[in-house]
């Protein structure tokens, strides 16, 4: 809608703007500051009509009339929204001095944007230090994101006083704020939540396994195959050229998404699994020799223990395991204790795909480098859930998959530091990695092409491409700040569950939440989520070190994405209740 100077297109019941414009220089004209500039006018035979500054619409009074029907424009109360990010309250209560006239609330300007209708209380904020503090707004006050320092990062806040996310059972549930995300409309970018299952709406809560691929990847993966497939890199005709700029603009969005240095960083393989099998292969086989020891984190996926069990028996090393508290978090302490001369490699994940647990990859990087030890971090359960640079990390190596991050499988990304690169031999042999070939003698080209024999997987990166320019749209910061909301939620409804107990209570954690029940198979559990169209993974979850460090052989794993609401969350706590009942 569209509102002119005269009034028109205004819905019915809403004042006339003339009114509120009279109105409001009444009001304004009742401050201090704005009686003196009224006088100064009078005297110089102009009528003192005064425009409010915006910092004078600060100094309103914290509380604000609610409307009844009225309906305007986001834009035309802008400054509720910047007040409401700042923390000050918006409630309903009248100006003394237009007791009639009704301004439309918070819920009713995001109601008009097409946003969700209910908006929780918004956090009290930190204000600019070049700015005063708003009515209501403590000043020097920031949010309590509940121990999550990664968000600290990602809003740009420089500290925060952080409680541990789980609170004991009955701690009031805080519901993800909107303000930050809609989940609801991002949820129709998603076909596959469309369908049901078991004859109930589908809620995906196996996002730790896979994530589900918006309609963007589906349509660009459409696309590639109907208008460019080819091979890429060789071919001088219009398909390998196309097909070439898509797969090189899929290394570049990667790039940016890591926040690599340069494009030269990117190597494109099938997953996690095969870059850290490639790390190890590659750069490990060519440093590796008998006596050295890799240290990994008693959290790791299988994919991060195996390649270097299977380095160790090739070349004599030792595998080295860094502890973790009953919490489930690395013990620091422990960890640097393990670093030494024979140290060569350390390789950690970043949050446990079993636990949910953040690790502090980069105070570790840091500790392993004063000793000159190669590192690897395992992003594959990160960059869904939070931003990640690694630049500030400091890593040498970092892979992930593009299935976990809204992306096709089968496709996935190494980043190396460049000086590293340079020292690594390619791992296989064939096309594309060669630069000239004769019987006696191969040369090798330069990275990433060196560590990319035979015909990649051309679509799927370009699949890979389009899933970051989705979740770069929405932004990586209002991602984890939504689902850290989240997990808060789920978090308290699932200790509320007779005989329920989270296994991984970090003080920093991502969306995961495994749990067993007493008395309950993990398996049992898992069927009668399904039997209601709730999808989660019941078993070891590829890390059975780590939950036999609990003394468990398998837990119930509901994992969050940000297509998950407060509804789902609802829906799975409903189903552990009944089956408490079933007893």
């Amino acid at each position: 809608m569209t509102i002119n100077d005269s009034g028109a297109g205004l819905p019915e019941g809403f004042p006339d703007p003339e009114v509120m414009a009279r109105m409001a220089n009444e009001f304004f004209t009742a401050l201090p500051e704005m009686t003196k500039a009224g006088e100064a006018a009078s005297a110089a035979g102009a009528a003192p009509q005064v425009v409010p500054t915006e910092a004078q619409l600060r100094e309103l009074p914290a509380s604000l009339p609610r409307a009844d029907s009225a309906r305007v424009p986001a834009q035309a109360f802008s400054f509720l929204e910047e007040m409401r990010a700042f923390g000050a309250p918006l409630s309903a209560a009248p100006l003394p001095s237009a007791p009639s006239i009704k301004i439309p609330t918070e819920t009713d300007v995001r109601d008009l944007a097409g946003l969700p209708g209910k908006i929780p209380a918004a956090p009290e904020a930190a204000l600019p230090a070049s700015m005063p503090p708003l009515p209501g707004a403590p000043a020097g006050s920031m949010p309590d994101f509940g121990g999550y320092s990664f968000l600290e990062d990602a809003r740009g806040l420089s500290s925060l006083d952080v409680e541990p996310v789980l609170a004991p059972a009955g701690m009031p549930t805080i519901e993800p704020s909107s303000a930050f995300f809609d989940a609801a409309s991002v949820r129709r970018d998603f076909p596959i939540l469309k369908q049901t299952v078991n004859g109930r709406p589908l809620i995906w809560l196996d996002n730790a396994a896979t994530t589900q691929k918006p309609q963007a990847v589906i349509d660009r993966l459409t696309k590639f195959y109907e208008t460019e497939n080819s091979n890429i890199h060789r071919a001088a005709h219009e398909l390998a050229a196309r097909a070439t700029d898509a797969y090189e603009a899929a290394r570049e969005k990667t790039r940016r998404f890591l926040n690599a240095p340069s494009v030269r960083d990117i190597i494109f393989v099938r997953g996690a699994t095969e870059g850290i099998n490639f790390i190890a292969q590659s750069w490990g086989r060519a440093n590796i020799k008998e006596g050295d020891e890799i240290l990994v984190s008693h959290l790791e996926h299988h994919a991060n223990i195996v390649p270097w069990q299977q380095l160790c028996a090739q070349t004599g090393a030792k595998l080295r395991v860094a502890p973790v508290d009953d919490s489930g978090q690395i013990i620091l302490e422990a960890y640097e204790k393990l670093l030494g001369p024979r140290t060569k490699i350390v390789s950690v994940t970043q949050v446990s795909n079993a636990l949910g647990t953040v690790t502090p990859v980069a105070e570790m990087t840091a500790l392993a480098h004063q000793h000159g030890i190669c590192v690897v971090i395992d992003g594959a359960q990160a960059v869904s859930h939070m931003p990640v640079d690694v630049q500030a990390i400091g890593c040498d190596f970092y892979v992930f998959s593009g299935h976990k991050v809204f992306g096709p499988t089968g496709i996935g990304a190494v980043y190396g530091r460049d000086a590293v690169l340079a020292q690594t031999p390619p791992w296989q042999g064939g096309g594309n990695m060669i630069a000239d070939v004769t019987f006696e003698k191969t040369v090798f080209q330069g990275p990433p092409e060196r560590f990319e024999a035979g015909t990649g997987n051309i679509a799927d990166a370009v699949g890979l491409g389009a899933a970051i320019d989705y979740v770069d749209s929405l932004g990586m910061a209002n991602i984890a700040a939504y689902e850290h909301g989240l997990l808060e939620y789920a978090t308290a409804k699932m200790l509320a569950v007779p005989r329920l107990k989270l296994i991984g209570t970090a003080r920093e954690k991502a969306s995961v939440l495994s749990f067993i029940i007493e008395g309950k198979e993990t398996v049992e559990i898992g069927k009668a989520l399904d039997a209601e169209g709730i999808a989660v993974r019941s078993g070891h979850h590829c890390a059975q070190p780590i939950l036999r460090r609990f003394g468990l052989e398998a837990t119930v794993r509901p994992s969050l994405a940000f297509y998950n609401t407060c509804e789902d969350v609802d829906a799975l706590v409903d189903v552990l209740f009944k089956l408490q009942g079933r007893n």
